[in-house]
């Protein structure tokens, strides 16, 4: 039911006001990714570069229309601890927000992703252009030694390899179980570990419809230097940092 003002003017309530911003968001960002796709496979026979520009511009404009339909921005903290050259990013993983806007802050990442990602239509086939490391999550050790050799072979050409340690989004306030992975391409490849922790999840919540308004605080963390570090070793600096930070940052 509606409420009414003094002055007769109806007010919508609280939910049905959030569920129209959500749905207005949703119309808009599921077109531009039929769009986008198409434009990224129309570019595939161009450089990764001009890809790459594309896919920020992409990434800025559903950051924008997620500010003006939904009231949610962000602010973000550390970037004078990104580093020159390629490096491994290491993300905490609570939402599909941070899948977007990383490439905003490094335009120059490639993803680790389940395969089963490069099958959806029109998305999964302009994903494939942009040199993803598509993994078979159930090969276990064949998997590692995948992200190893393809991971390596990115990071020479002059990407940013992006990892979610924790394999799946994780509702806020809980830890999931930080794989290794990410961990041994650093200590093979010698290049070193960015961090990154963020509350996405507090207003872009996984699997729900409606986005809540407000701020996703984020942080980019100290360099992890992996040289003549063991795997095991990098993983817990990166946990340890990332999980410390997201106790400052959760509102929750």
């Amino acid at each position: 039911m509606k409420r009414r003002e003094d002055n007769g003017e109806a007010i919508l309530p609280g939910k049905a006001i959030l569920f129209a911003r959500s749905f207005a968001f949703w119309i808009v960002f599921l077109v531009s990714i039929v769009l986008w796709s198409l434009v990224i496979l129309f570019m595939a026979p161009f450089s990764f570069e001009t890809r790459s520009k594309l896919l920020v511009l992409w990434s800025r404009f559903t950051n924008w229309w997620l500010l003006k339909t939904c009231k949610l921005g962000y602010e973000i903290q550390g970037t004078e601890n990104i580093p020159e050259g390629s490096f491994i990013i290491l993300s905490k993983h609570q939402s599909t927000w941070e899948t977007i806007a990383l490439q905003i802050f490094f335009p120059r990442t490639v993803w680790v992703a389940k395969r089963e990602l490069l099958w959806l239509p029109f998305f999964g086939w302009a994903f494939a252009t942009m040199e993803p490391i598509a993994l078979d999550r159930g090969a276990g050790r064949r998997a590692v030694e995948q992200l190893v050799r393809d991971g390596t072979t990115r990071l020479k050409r002059g990407r940013c390899v992006v990892i979610f340690p924790e394999g799946t989004r994780t509702a806020p306030g809980t830890v999931g179980r930080y794989r290794i992975g990410g961990a041994v391409l650093a200590e093979q490849s010698a290049y070193p570990v960015v961090p990154i922790a963020h509350n996405a999840g507090e207003y872009w919540p996984r699997r729900e419809f409606i986005k809540k308004p407000g701020t996703i605080r984020v942080r980019i963390g100290p360099t992890i230097q992996s040289q003549g570090k063991p795997a095991q070793e990098i993983l817990a600096e990166t946990q340890h940092w990332i999980e410390e930070t997201m106790k400052e940052i959760s509102t929750c």
